[in-house]
Formats: structure tokens, sequence, C-alpha cells
């Protein structure tokens, strides 16, 4: 069974003056404003890379709680950040690296499982997978 969660975007205009809008399916982003000045230029707006790193953030401890959980173990607060790097390459950009960084309060756990958890979470995470997924395209051109 595959589960199928759908967000889209909007485009208006060349790469640097045009504008662009984000949405979700749940709504939790309707029609946010991205564009170049929000990726490249610290501007007000979201982008591409933020939302990955939120997403990997989120992903990255529901799963440690899960395996936290399987181990006999729970979380009393697990906060992560990730901090996804854009790099130029070549004539082109590409994401390098994505840093998750966990602060964790776990009672009864002890630094060496906490690690060899954390470390199964990082590698089973579905967004940590993300590259490894099969990307498919369906373009509609409008006239």
């Amino acid at each position: 069974m595959s589960i199928k969660r759908k967000g889209s975007a909007e485009w208006s205009g060349g790469i640097k003056d045009g504008r662009g809008l984000i949405s979700t399916e749940s709504g939790a982003l309707a029609s946010y404003p991205y564009g170049f000045a929000s990726r490249f230029e610290g501007q007000r707006g979201t982008n591409p890379e933020e939302l990955i790193a939120a997403a990997h953030a989120g992903c990255f401890t529901m799963a440690l709680s899960l395996i936290l959980g399987e181990a006999g173990l729970t979380a009393v607060k697990m906060e992560t950040s990730a901090v996804v790097a854009l790099d130029k390459v070549d004539e082109g950009y590409a994401i390098s690296s994505v840093h998750l960084k966990l602060n964790a309060t776990i009672p009864g756990a002890d630094d060496a499982k906490f690690q060899e958890l954390a470390a199964k979470a990082k590698a089973g995470c579905p967004v940590s997978k993300l590259l490894k997924a099969e990307v498919t395209l369906e373009a509609t051109l409008n006239a």
C-alpha cells in the first residue's frame, strides 16, 4: 500500500523577477510565497530547501520515537533542527548535505544506546532515503 501526499507550486515570470506560490494538500501551506529572493537573497517567503529541512527534522524525530519505543524507551522531549546546504556546482546548484542536530531527554537511555538508536533513525527515516527515490514527471503545457 502506498501513502500519497501532495504538494503543489505555481510560478509566473522569469527566474529573478518571477513569483511563486507553494501549497500543501493539508493546507499547512496555502499559496505561500516563494521566489528567487527568498531562496537566494534571504528575503521573506519560503524556499524548497527550508521545506526539505523541516520535513527531514520531522521525519527523523518521528522515526527515532518509533525506534525508542521498540527499545522500551520514551522521550520526554526531542528537538531536532536540520540544515540543508545548497551549493553552487558547475553551472547550477545542488543540495550537498543535510546536518541534523538533535537534543533529547530520554529517561533510562545511556549515551551509547542513544547514539546507536539515533543513527538507526537517521538511516531509516524516509526523508533520509529521499535521494534514492524514484522521480517521475507528468508535465502539461497549457496554451
